[in-house]
């Protein structure tokens, strides 16, 4: 079992950062693919970025990539996304989730999930 909380997110200008933060309990957090996802108002959830337990192996949204970096710290049981350059499309709730092995964009694959962190761009 693996309980995720996000936190970092808030009212940010186009073209600005921010870094959002995720902490997962349990002892096997190295184990887990960690993956991040949003979902705008009225929209399906999606993809953003994911990170392989060794952190060899990332992945990026078309929509992200060269903005967004995914890290993780298997130490202090936490993954992180530093969003740059912020837009307003990039409005939406983000949630960090867990896979058990291997990392993917298909959210089905991820078992556990925080409850969201509100980030919102305006223009």
């Amino acid at each position: 079992q693996v309980q995720l909380v996000e936190s970092g997110g808030g009212l940010v200008q186009a073209g600005g950062s921010l870094r959002l933060s995720c902490a997962a309990s349990g002892r096997t957090f190295s184990t887990y693919g960690m993956g991040w996802f949003r979902q705008g108002a009225g929209k399906e959830r999606e993809f953003v970025a994911a990170i392989i337990g060794s952190s060899s192996i990332t992945d990026y949204a078309d929509s992200v990539k060269g903005r967004f970096t995914i890290s993780r710290d298997n130490a202090k049981n936490t993954v992180a996304l530093l969003m740059n350059g912020l837009k307003p499309e990039d409005t939406a709730v983000y949630y960090c989730a867990a896979q058990r092995d291997g990392v993917s964009r298909i959210r089905t694959n991820y078992a556990y999930w925080g409850q969201g962190t509100q980030v919102t761009v305006s223009s």
